[in-house]
């Protein structure tokens, strides 16, 4: 997740970059640059491994000669670490053309072969600057092998235009574009698919951007453009088309929010937005990685050798907070498919280190990449000879410096210091590299594989349609907005969620709240229920979803108010005052579905007591201290 800005009209073009970069830079903070097409017809580019401060301080030593048409790029990496090599804006090799972009592109690695044994020249890592250089091929095929010649401003608009949406037509993935030319100087060709893109306009000229916060201060009339749209932008017209050229009619919108909600996409919260944003965080996640099942997958992104994987003795979780919370799940995915793990809290993995040889793989699971206790764990258990895997979110951590393998999650940055998204990108990992790995221990066939695979491609739907229930979940959770105390139950993969959605209350609305396996209610647990205290039972469709009814009727008999989440099938079975419904999954992936539900329950009783949700007293977003 990136934020990507433009803007073509009469103002300082690159004072409108940079302030809208400081609007976006919540978006991707690791590099950053912007690019102007001059007066000189020359391209001004600037480009900086850090802050935007930085760039803008940078920008003021060498400011470019004023140009109307300019593009401009906040990164979170994904494909290259955070350099100024690997920052946007990229150029072809002419130095005349210039993209930014937002998203991932599937099919890169194939188009960038075929570009360079074309002659083409990359100096990044990224994916993105395979995207500028197919313009540049077609620019040279439509003009017959040189587009330097001259030619009248109305032909170079409309070779540009080809170029790009033939470009464009060839990416698979998710990614909103936006190009310039420096021999079109009053022109910015943007594109989306499967990824935000917004148009301005304005009074002074039009904008493009991934958010609206980008260009707020000067517009509140957008465009929003849908998938597979391309729009041509000047400085007083705005024309969309889609990927075959065909003309297209889009509705301009009002905008009503302040700047302050543009970044928060008009919710009241970041938390909130990164709820409703998981599931594309988990479409991203999943994306390229399903199928097919088999050992391809982790040698190409991984890097680990299958003898490796077939010779595992056991896997070792480590992780703190929520991670954590992600590891126990994963370690009941990995279980199920018959390959011994262990989850430990990284803090108290000492002694458990000892125990680690060669034969074992430490997956250490964290959002920043920056953990300290899950880093020094991950210390620990290189110094017994074990492998290590990183799962997290942050391209060049130290986690991934210290560890053998990585698998980053893709989720774009998190704000809210309660973990929503990352969390969920973090299951989503786990279930991915546990088919594979299944397959290629034998412990799943090809039909089943299949199988596996398409449920997983299903979640982010299955998601979308819990989030659709949102007016109900907070109804119910206005029910127990009084509460001080709450108890979390279920059994086997959603244990674990038991304990996230006592960890939610707890971070964010400062009340007392635990999760336990339900199986322990009678060893402990039952005896602090009092009337009217709060149960909430994940109670999905099971083997054992009578023993869950089971405890909700102690909890029950107890004078509990016990609130029940379902599936459709669940539904008729589990007996409780309020319900929560969900789609209905195999249980293997139920806390995929599980978790949406109380992570808004736990927001809205948090707003309900007028708590500082985004930013939670005594709280940081990343752990770097013991």
């Amino acid at each position: 997740m990136c934020g990507i800005t433009g803007y073509v009209g009469s103002r300082q073009t690159d004072d409108v970059l940079i302030e809208g970069l400081c609007r976006l830079e919540y978006r991707g903070y690791d590099s950053c640059g912007i690019a102007l097409a001059q007066k000189n017809g020359k391209l001004y580019l600037n480009r900086v491994s850090g802050r935007v401060q930085l760039l803008k301080n940078q920008v003021k030593e060498r400011p470019p000669q004023h140009g109307m048409a300019g593009i401009g790029h906040t990164r979170w990496a994904t494909h290259g670490a955070p350099s100024e090599e690997n920052a946007h804006p990229h150029t072809d090799c002419t130095g005349e053309l210039v993209v930014v972009h937002n998203g991932i592109i599937e099919n890169y690695p194939g188009l960038k072969e075929n570009l360079i044994d074309s002659g083409h020249s990359f100096r990044s890592e990224t994916d993105t600057e395979t995207i500028v250089h197919l313009i540049e091929a077609e620019l040279k095929k439509i003009c017959g092998g040189s587009f330097r010649k001259k030619a009248p401003a109305e032909t170079l608009e409309r070779n540009f235009f080809e170029a790009f949406r033939r470009a464009v037509s060839k990416l698979e993935g998710s990614f909103a574009v936006s190009a310039i030319w420096s021999r079109c100087p009053e022109l910015i060709i943007s594109a989306r698919m499967h990824s935000p893109l917004v148009i301005g306009k304005g009074k002074d000229g039009n904008f493009s951007a991934s958010d609206v916060s980008a260009f707020l201060k000067y517009t509140k009339q957008v465009y929003f453009a849908e998938d597979g749209d391309i729009a041509v932008i000047k400085k007083d017209s705005i024309l969309f088309y889609d990927f075959k050229g065909n003309t297209l009619e889009r509705k301009l919108t009002e905008i009503e929010w302040d700047a302050a909600m543009a970044e928060k996409g008009g919710y009241d919260h970041f938390m909130l937005k990164e709820i409703h944003e998981q599931p594309a965080a988990v479409e991203n996640t999943l994306r390229g990685r399903t199928m097919p099942m088999d050992g391809d997958f982790v040698i190409r992104e991984l890097g680990i050798p299958s003898y490796f994987i077939k010779s595992l003795e056991q896997i070792q979780f480590v992780a703190c907070g929520t991670a954590n919370h992600a590891a126990l799940v994963g370690c009941r995915i990995f279980g199920s498919f018959g390959i011994p793990c262990f989850a430990e809290f990284a803090s108290e993995f000492s002694d458990r280190a000892k125990m680690l040889n060669g034969k074992t793989l430490v997956i250490a699971i964290s959002q920043s990449g920056e953990t300290l206790d899950t880093i020094i764990a991950v210390r620990e258990a290189r110094a017994a000879g074990a492998k290590i895997l990183a799962v997290t979110n942050t391209v060049g951590s130290t986690l991934t410096r210290e560890s053998d393998y990585t698998l980053y999650t893709r989720c774009g940055p998190e704000i809210g210091v309660a973990s929503t998204k990352a969390f969920l990108g973090q299951l989503a990992s786990l279930y991915i590299l546990a088919g594979h790995f299944a397959v290629i221990r034998g412990t799943l066939d090809d039909s089943q594989a299949e199988e596996y695979a398409a449920e997983l491609v299903k979640l982010p739907r299955h998601i979308e349609k819990i989030l659709a229930d949102e007016k109900n979940i907070r109804k119910t959770a206005e029910t127990f907005s009084k509460s001080e105390h709450f108890l979390f139950i279920s059994r086997r993969f959603n244990y674990p969620i038991a304990l996230e959605g006592a960890l939610k209350i707890k971070e964010i609305s400062y009340v007392h709240a635990e999760g336990y396996a339900a199986g322990e209610m009678k060893h402990g647990p039952i005896a602090i229920i009092y009337p009217g205290m709060p149960v909430i039972a994940i109670a999905v469709s099971s083997e054992n979803l009578e023993l869950v009814n089971g405890n909700m009727a102690e909890s029950k008999a107890r004078g509990a108010d016990v609130l029940a989440i379902v599936d459709e099938k669940s539904a008729a079975i589990a007996k409780a005052a309020h319900y929560i419904k969900i789609p209905y999954v195999p249980e293997i992936f139920s806390p995929m579905l599980t978790v949406i539900p109380l992570q808004m329950f736990a927001y809205y009783i948090a707003l309900s007591k007028g708590c500082d949700i985004d930013k939670p007293r005594n709280l940081a977003k990343s752990v770097t201290v013991r």
